[in-house]
């Protein structure tokens, strides 16, 4: 009889476990948003940008500092979700590809894109010897290259426009537009003045206008330059940046500059991660710490 009631309970909690697996899978599939989603993650003082399109295409722009990415994404993504589609190293300082290690270990990850800047760090060698090891197409972008996410999501590549393997890490970063219906976001990267004036040079007003801009380098004064807002003209603009960082990012100056030219600002030091949600037109934001 003993042995009947065991079976009995072991079989409850079974069923059990399995109803609760169906109803989480059913939630997380209702709570899907079928428009653009754009996260730039909490990572301390760093970077860490998430896009999924409205086809579920995942793909993160920097990964922040070792062990910081994993709990934010985590918030972001699915739970039964563990592959990314495609990862973009802006620049190889530490900041942007520290925590792209602790994705390669725990998500599968199909292509990663590069600027084509140099490193000799320790962390940048781990990187690329867990892409060989794992055979992930290692792909370098130029201004001209265009990524398709589905559903409408487009990502146009707008510098580097030359070989900057012998240029600075920050001065030779990944700048990018992503474009979704007539809602449109300006990544950075940590790119500096120098690359701002190639860029307004190479491209007109109209073709960088955005409703949203990834404030370059954190906040610092050496990016975000008054032309380059002004010809980008955001009515938002978020920065990453850490809690009472060594740098003093964001630097007053650029909070000027953006307050001149009307950007709404958001800080990951004092928001959290900030969750963006697009259905082509209107744009809304929530903010998880």
């Amino acid at each position: 009889m003993f042995e009947n009631r065991k079976k009995y309970w072991l079989f409850f909690f079974a069923l059990l476990l399995f109803i609760v697996n169906i109803f989480l899978f059913r939630l997380d599939w209702k709570n899907l948003d079928r428009g653009l989603t754009f996260a730039m993650l909490d990572v301390g003082q760093g970077d860490g940008l998430f896009i999924e399109s409205p086809t579920g295409t995942q793909i993160m722009f920097d990964g922040g500092p070792p062990r910081s990415v994993l709990g934010p994404l985590m918030r972001v993504m699915s739970p039964f979700d563990k592959s990314i589609d495609a990862l973009v190293i802006t620049n190889p300082d530490s900041d942007h590809l520290g925590g792209f290690l602790d994705i390669l270990k725990n998500y599968k990850v199909s292509y990663v894109f590069e600027s084509g800047t140099l490193t000799d760090s320790k962390i940048y060698q781990s990187l690329r010897e867990e892409m060989r090891k794992q055979n992930i197409p290692d792909i370098l972008v130029k201004k001209g290259m265009k990524l398709d996410a589905g559903g409408g999501v487009m990502i146009d590549i707008l510098f580097p426009d030359r070989d900057v393997s012998a240029w600075a890490t920050n001065e030779g970063s990944v700048v990018a537009r992503l474009s979704y219906g007539s809602t449109s976001i300006m990544l950075m990267g940590d790119s500096t003045i120098k690359a701002e004036k190639i860029i307004l040079t190479e491209n007109s007003a109209a073709e960088l206008k955005s409703t949203i801009l990834k404030v370059g380098h954190h906040g610092s004064r050496t990016s975000t330059s008054g032309v380059f807002v002004k010809a980008v003209m955001p009515s938002y603009a978020l920065i990453s940046d850490g809690k009472d960082n060594s740098y003093g990012h964001p630097h007053q100056e650029t909070l000027n500059t953006l307050a001149k030219f009307g950007a709404k600002i958001f800080r990951t030091d004092l928001l959290g991660s900030i969750v963006m949600k697009s259905d082509g037109q209107n744009v809304n934001f929530s903010f998880h710490r």
